[in-house]
């Protein structure tokens, strides 16, 4: 490439990274079912690169159903370990690589016209009660079809693997869901991840066990696009949230949280990349 080719592709980089920031929703901070007023950071209105960027949606009115009915004001089941497990894995991301990375998460309603699309990553838990109507469905099948990554994490057992499945079988009901091949470059492209575990939450710190309900192994699966690529990463049986949360409480496992936080951070750089 030449020095003026060079030149021109940078500027032409700089130009789309400033668009995107330009059009991203600003910073909202939402209550949680466990933290309601949970200190800024004072950098918190930087902009970034790279923000964390959180999934809300619908809750199913049944089994599992948690906190304010009206899942846009906050305080239901998507707000699980926000905004503490975010900004404890932005701040890891920060540590870890030469992405520049916000301080504070971003909340992302597929209602918002194309906001979801200003996000590489998303993230969100609690899987297991979620629910989409049919315009959000269309809209989170094509943020995964131009390039979006999802990864999903915090729902145990077979009964809310069904919930799960209830809602993914109609954003992609003709492609199935694999467990992810340990060789599958996601699992190495920064951190060499061969010795996975099931990471718990901060139940096992007084119940003494690494699994909830029925979901006795962790299970790394993956919905992949027509190119090999993963749009989504299913962290089913497994706790990462927590890990992230809790990492800076003593009582809970380093261990726990440093493989916690180099799976995101894997997930984070390839999403980036492929």
């Amino acid at each position: 490439m030449s020095r003026r080719s060079a030149i021109f592709a940078a500027l032409f980089c700089l130009v789309a990274l400033g668009s995107a920031v330009a059009w991203q929703k600003p910073f909202k901070q939402f209550p949680g079912i466990e933290y309601e007023d949970f200190p800024l950071p004072p950098d918190y209105q930087e902009k970034t690169e790279w923000v964390f960027a959180r999934l809300m949606y619908p809750a199913a009115q049944t089994y599992g159903f948690r906190g304010n009915a009206n899942w846009k004001e906050g305080a239901s089941n998507w707000t699980i370990d926000y905004p503490r497990s975010d900004r404890h894995l932005a701040m890891a991301v920060r540590r870890l690589t030469r992405l520049h990375v916000r301080s504070v998460e971003q909340v992302v309603d597929l209602d918002d016209v194309d906001d979801v699309f200003n996000y590489p990553w998303l993230y969100a838990v609690e899987l297991g009660y979620w629910d989409l109507t049919p315009t959000q469905i269309t809209k989170f099948r094509e943020y995964l079809l131009r390039g979006g990554f999802f990864m999903c994490d915090d729902f145990h057992g077979t009964q809310e693997w069904a919930g799960f499945i209830r809602v993914m079988n109609k954003v992609f009901p003709d492609r199935k869901i694999i467990d992810i091949p340990d060789d599958d470059q996601i699992f190495h492209v920064l951190y060499n991840l061969q010795d996975r575990f099931q990471v718990p939450g901060a139940q096992s710190l007084y119940s003494g066990r690494t699994y909830e309900k029925d979901g006795f192994q962790a299970r790394w699966r993956g919905i992949y696009d027509d190119h090999g690529r993963i749009m989504v990463a299913i962290c089913h049986n497994m706790d990462l949230g927590d890990s992230w949360e809790w990492a800076d409480v003593p009582q809970y496992p380093e261990r726990n949280s440093s493989l916690g936080m180099k799976v995101a951070t894997n997930y984070i750089i390839y999403s980036m990349t492929h």
